[in-house]
């Protein structure tokens, strides 16, 4: 195996602002290729002064979808974050994990949930989330 691979979330997206789903894809193609490749990946947050569960999602939680548990964790390590953010992080992971166990249970209880919520913003899925979580 090759030497580490250090991507710098402050230079991908060009800003300390990691909290678009959109930059957190520019994140993921390079983690996509590297994982593929069997490389190790160090992702460093240095200077990220905001992150999201949209970018988090997008960047690292989709890797689910496509290698297993055990391949991300042997391949990716995160440096540079704070505290919060890697609550954040375990949250998006453990989420991703129970999606991509059972992609179309997850989706069918968004569906219900959105469907419940009468004139509440369909666009909030949280509490779907939170039923999937607790069944």
């Amino acid at each position: 195996m090759s030497a580490n691979i250090r991507l710098s979330m402050f230079e991908i997206v060009g800003s300390p602002f990691c909290v678009a789903s959109h930059d957190g894809e520019k994140v993921h193609k390079h983690l996509d290729a590297a994982l593929i490749a069997n490389q190790d990946v160090v992702l460093s947050f240095h200077n990220v002064t905001a992150l999201t569960t949209a970018f988090l999602t997008a960047a690292i939680g989709e890797l689910y979808g496509t290698f297993s548990e055990e391949e991300v964790r042997a391949q990716l390590k995160v440096e540079d974050m704070e505290q919060d953010d890697l609550a954040l992080l375990k949250r998006v992971v453990d989420n991703a994990k129970l999606y991509f166990k059972d992609p179309e249970r997850f989706d069918k209880v968004v569906e219900e949930t959105q469907g419940n919520e009468g004139d509440e913003s369909q666009s909030d899925t949280g509490g779907a989330t939170q039923l999937y979580l607790n069944r």
